[in-house]
């Protein structure tokens, strides 16, 4: 007697069918001759593809990440209910409390442009590892989109539509405009300074020159600056001879405490500019902190969250807890599945995967401002056919501004976290794979 095979259901089909695209698609979407073609039509000069190269070589990989419909649909419901609980007074009011005094200044309307939301997703696996304030990559995944190529039949159909890189740069651009006119300036954005200490030097500095051309092409006047290269005169911040409207900024100094931020923090403080991103954005989004009362069953209720929204948050957000002297002996024994980083960390800097930590590395942590996360595996792309094969990690950003994913990109590394250091890796497209099979 025959046993018929058990049914599977369309979600295990879909998975079984991301992971061996995952596993064993080795189609090179990536072309080189259009990335040099996206490059210099962007930038207008030529020569970048080359500063790419020498400076940050493993920028873009050449192989696609596939993601279910439902993975993706999954990060924006989550998004959009951390953006629910961020909007209510109570945990503004709890948040702000304890941030420096400059997070509780009025930003005059200002959303803050490109958040950064990142995920780890597998088939058996999805958490929401941490949010960035002043998320980079965004011009480089367009001109990325721009230079995807099918390299067979199959594929064609799952590529980015060639409008959607326009479309992308449009939003940016609108993106800063609103930034401008939600502050309730009434005359016209006319100029943006990108600012970055030292910003030639910055891995990321062919970025700046692509945004720096794009505001241009759309008639924004734009400089690309160090904070130590502004002044402030008769309540305008200025570059040189020229008022600055706007910062665009990529500083990493999020409360702008270092002296080569005075200026700026002044201006800033004496609304003589908008500054976005601006540090409330950071205080209310990107403090680690945030993490462990958005994971909280008891912290959501307490600040009166719906039942509904308070499932999608817990299911989506690895349970997170500041290290305290009280749960440390506990933190440390749990370490193996726990991944730490410091409140106001950013990228890699200073965190640590649990079942790497040493007891020297653990007594820096105690001594630190560091939440302990509940560790979620990121996705795995295996690169290679090559036997054994070259399997990188991934994981997902969503780039967002005031609630509305704009862009999903992939990262592809090896080590502990993302680092654009790793042969293969880099930003990679992200294939949204249909329901139906």
């Amino acid at each position: 007697m025959s046993m018929k095979p058990p049914e599977l259901s369309p979600e295990t089909l879909e998975a079984s069918a991301i992971e061996a695209l995952n596993n064993r698609c080795f189609c090179i979407s990536l072309s080189e001759q259009a990335l040099r073609s996206a490059l210099e039509s962007e930038i207008g000069q030529p020569g970048l593809l080359e500063l790419i190269r020498e400076r940050c070589p493993y920028l873009f990989s050449a192989f696609p990440v596939f993601v279910s419909a439902d993975h993706l649909t999954r990060m924006g419901d989550l998004i959009q209910a951390i953006e629910s609980v961020i909007a209510l007074p109570a945990y503004r009011e709890q948040v702000l409390a304890t941030a420096p005094a400059i997070a509780r200044h009025d930003p005059g309307g200002a959303r803050g442009a490109f958040f950064g939301y990142d995920f780890h997703v597998a088939d058996d696996s999805f958490g929401l590892i941490e949010i960035n304030t002043n998320a980079g990559g965004a011009m480089l995944n367009a001109v990325l989109a721009r230079a995807q190529r099918a390299c067979c039949p199959p594929m064609d159909s799952l590529l980015p539509a060639p409008t959607l890189a326009s479309t992308l740069e449009a939003n940016i651009v609108a993106m800063f405009r609103r930034e401008w006119s939600l502050s309730g300036r009434q005359q016209p954005l006319r100029t943006i300074a990108i600012v970055d200490e030292a910003p030639a030097q910055q891995y990321l500095y062919p970025e700046f020159l692509l945004f720096q051309q794009l505001f241009e092409r759309h008639g924004l006047q734009a400089v690309i600056a160090d904070p130590t290269e502004l002044s402030l005169r008769d309540n305008r911040l200025w570059h040189g001879d020229l008022a600055i409207d706007l910062v665009y900024n990529r500083l990493t100094d999020f409360y702008l405490t270092s002296s080569s931020c005075d200026t700026l923090r002044e201006a800033y403080l004496s609304n003589a500019t908008v500054l976005t991103p601006h540090p409330q954005a950071h205080a209310l989004y990107a403090d680690k902190r945030n993490l462990a009362l958005l994971s909280n069953a008891d912290s959501l209720q307490a600040l009166g969250v719906a039942p509904n929204i308070q499932a999608i948050l817990l299911a989506g957000i690895p349970r997170t807890e500041i290290v305290t002297a009280e749960n440390a002996e506990r933190l440390w024994s749990e370490r193996r599945t726990r991944f730490f980083k410091p409140f106001a960390g950013f990228g890699s800097r200073a965190a640590y995967r649990g079942d790497k930590l040493t007891k020297r590395v653990w007594q820096d942590i105690l001594a630190g401002e560091y939440v302990a996360q509940a560790l979620v595996l990121p996705g795995e792309r295996v690169i290679s056919a090559d036997a054994p094969a070259q399997a990188l990690k991934f994981d997902l950003r969503d780039y967002v501004y005031d609630g509305e994913v704009q862009w999903v990109a992939a990262r592809l590394y090896q080590g502990q976290t993302t680092n654009f250091r790793t042969p293969g890796g880099g930003f990679a497209p992200v294939y949204e794979w249909p329901m139906a099979l």
